[in-house]
């Protein structure tokens, strides 16, 4: 006999329903909040009793959940993580009329040490670029990382020279690059779509891979896939032949440690680098943040980095009363 599911548990299966159907969220995005609300929920279940009403939940009922995470060994991030997720859910349920109001509005973030992440520098980068010229990396990195250095190099050109996802760099399709416009249609979070330059060097790297793209496409039979398929193709042309982002990991990876980065490189970075050099060079905070794709402009100002050197200088430069 099938077991009565709770109003609690009901209206989370809800919520996450929605959020896959309705916002449009990325798969990652719907995993992440499926695993913190049916853990909060069945955390509820076990407190509040199976015929509890959603209600009945209070902040100290939240708080003490947090309190349940560090006990299980859970860092402040990862709790985090679970607040946002617990306070979409209930915002979304007051919204339906199930709560008077947000109880997890009421309970405040963790406080997260601030890392910023270790951005290789310009010369650092194009040194990684430039030696894409020549092969990809090592044999011994993996098929994936050493059979075909023109598409590797794509890979860099568009994660540093675009500032893109890695999740966005797999998702764009031949139909993506915009070639007047000099610009490439990007699906980004929410499945919202911007538009970001395409560089000078992305586009020449670009032309060197597209007819190997077509010749192994046609050599595979697949010669419907040339025009419309996916832009960046897996090597050995399985499914759809498009590269999965756990592969892109792993050629960034192998690439960057032949070439004497960082063994903490990996596609994020590119990104990082791609808005602290343009930031570096001058460029406004907000262009980065609508090239980056981000909804806050915060979220930008953490992805960006300015040495005490640096701002320095732009004080010294611009200020009326450091001169």
């Amino acid at each position: 006999m099938r077991e009565e599911v709770s109003e609690i548990e009901g209206l989370a299966e809800g919520f996450l329903a929605m959020l896959a159907n309705e916002r449009g969220a990325s798969e990652h995005t719907v995993r992440a909040y499926a695993r913190e609300v049916r853990s909060f929920a069945a955390y509820l279940g076990e407190t509040l009793g199976k015929d509890a009403q959603v209600r009945a939940v209070e902040h100290l009922h939240i708080r003490a959940y947090l309190g349940v995470l560090y006990e299980r060994g859970l860092t402040k991030a990862s709790a985090a993580r679970a607040l946002a997720a617990v306070r979409s859910w209930f915002k979304w349920l007051a919204k339906e009329g199930k709560v008077a109001q947000n109880p997890a509005l009421l309970v405040g973030t963790p406080k997260l040490p601030k890392h910023l992440p270790r951005v290789p520098s310009v010369e650092e980068v194009n040194r990684v670029l430039n030696s894409l010229d020549g092969e990809g990396a090592g044999k011994k990195e993996g098929a994936e990382a050493a059979a075909w250095p023109e598409r590797d190099r794509v890979i860099f050109e568009m994660l540093y020279g675009c500032g893109i996802r890695n999740s966005e760099l797999v998702g764009l399709n031949m139909g993506s690059v915009k070639w007047r416009d000099d610009a490439v249609l990007v699906r980004g979070k929410g499945r919202k779509e911007r538009l970001v330059p395409l560089g000078d060097e992305a586009a020449v790297a670009l032309r060197a891979y597209l007819p190997l793209r077509e010749a192994k496409l046609v050599a595979a039979g697949k010669g419907a896939l040339v025009h419309e398929g996916p832009l960046v193709l897996n090597l050995r042309m399985r499914g759809d032949c498009r590269l999965t982002t756990r592969s892109v990991g792993r050629i960034v990876k192998a690439i960057a440690l032949s070439r004497g980065l960082a063994a903490d490189v990996h596609p994020h970075t590119l990104r990082h680098a791609f808005g602290t050099h343009m930031l570096e060079e001058g460029a406004d905070l907000r262009a980065i943040q609508e090239m980056l794709g981000h909804e806050r402009l915060s979220t930008t100002q953490r992805y960006t980095q300015l040495t005490v050197g640096q701002v320095q200088k732009v004080y010294d430069e611009t200020h009326p009363r450091a001169k």
